[in-house]
């Protein structure tokens, strides 16, 4: 059940009480995997997976029909920094590729054979820069969290949210050196690929960012320091759990969304896995941070949520195996 996001408090009270996995049924899906035609254990992660997803979707023998990939876009003020090696304008030129189809995400999508909208948050008005306030009013941070929230189908068995935004790479990695402290170059990588000069301005706006902004409650944390797109895949992230949606996380930004619930409750990830470790630096530090260990290293560092979408194929495997295998019984084999 999935209330109306009017305000923060009902936000909190869904992660309080969100719903927690079928124990009955990843029991039930744990018995069958026992019993199918393999020695146990052979099949790795992908028997992890499948009890993780079982217990998620209250069925012993799942399988992915409707797997949804969101894309949120935003500007940020962050930008007047020269925090990137591109124009804000990108970042509308994107979301019209995306419209038509045109995006690496697209095609991951299509392969996955999962649907795909985008979703673009007042382009032409970017957030604050927040090294000087923070980046969106009280307003402005629920309208962006509700968006994520409302964007979720009920009916989608599996989601995936990704990003566009010039300057995201900035964003992230101010609210990981707020959540969980370092160093500003700890968290801070070359996003689109800035030089050496760029990096280290870089690193001073993270470092400025946490300083003005940090201590703070996580989900503060994500309205001081985040874009309208990050917070709006946090409230999608929290609208799949209230749903009893397994959600597949994608890269560094989509993860330090996440890394904002987490903050605010220590279990609002549970649903989650991790599709991959991107080539962003802070990445696997910030995996680690969470707890989750991803499914695929692949070098990615796109974003859009490819690397996510990517993925599905794996939990997909993962279930046609557990669901479509016979057992030693049905296949008339000698069990060990």
């Amino acid at each position: 059940m999935r209330p109306d996001l009017t305000d923060l408090n009902v936000l909190r009270a869904t992660l309080a009480d969100a719903p927690k996995e079928d124990a009955l049924a990843r029991q039930a899906a744990a018995e069958r995997n026992s019993q199918l035609t393999k020695p146990p254990g052979a099949l790795g992660r992908l028997e992890d997976l499948a009890l993780w997803y079982a217990g998620w979707r209250g069925d012993a023998r799942p399988l992915i029909a409707s797997p949804q990939v969101i894309v949120f876009a935003g500007n940020h003020g962050v930008t007047a920094q020269g925090v990137s090696a591109f124009p804000a304008e990108v970042t509308v030129q994107m979301v019209a590729n995306f419209e038509h189809g045109g995006a690496a995400i697209n095609q991951l999508a299509n392969a996955a054979g999962a649907s795909m909208t985008v979703h673009a948050l007042d382009l032409d008005r970017p957030t604050a820069d927040f090294t000087q306030a923070p980046a969106m009013t009280e307003d402005d941070f629920l309208a962006a969290l509700k968006t994520g929230w409302d964007a979720v189908d009920p009916e989608a068995d599996l989601l995936v949210v990704g990003e566009m935004g010039i300057g995201n790479t900035t964003s992230a990695a101010a609210i990981c050196h707020a959540l969980f402290g370092g160093t500003a170059s700890d968290w801070t990588g070359r996003g689109t690929g800035v030089d050496d000069a760029g990096l280290s301005n870089k690193v001073r706006v993270v470092s400025e960012g946490a300083a003005l902004h940090g201590n703070r409650d996580g989900f503060e944390v994500l309205r001081r320091l985040g874009g309208r797109e990050v917070a709006a895949m946090a409230g999608a992230i929290a609208a799949a759990r209230a749903l009893r949606i397994p959600v597949v996380l994608d890269g560094f930004i989509c993860c330090a969304a996440a890394a904002c619930l987490h903050a605010v409750d220590a279990g609002a990830l549970d649903h989650t896995v991790a599709g991959h470790m991107s080539g962003e630096g802070a990445h696997g530090a910030l995996l680690e941070k969470l707890g989750k260990e991803p499914l695929l290293s692949l070098g990615l560092r796109l974003g859009e949520g490819s690397g996510g979408a990517l993925a599905i194929n794996i939990v997909k495997c993962a279930l046609a195996c557990h669901s479509g295998m016979a057992t030693f019984a049905e296949a008339g084999v000698a069990a060990g």
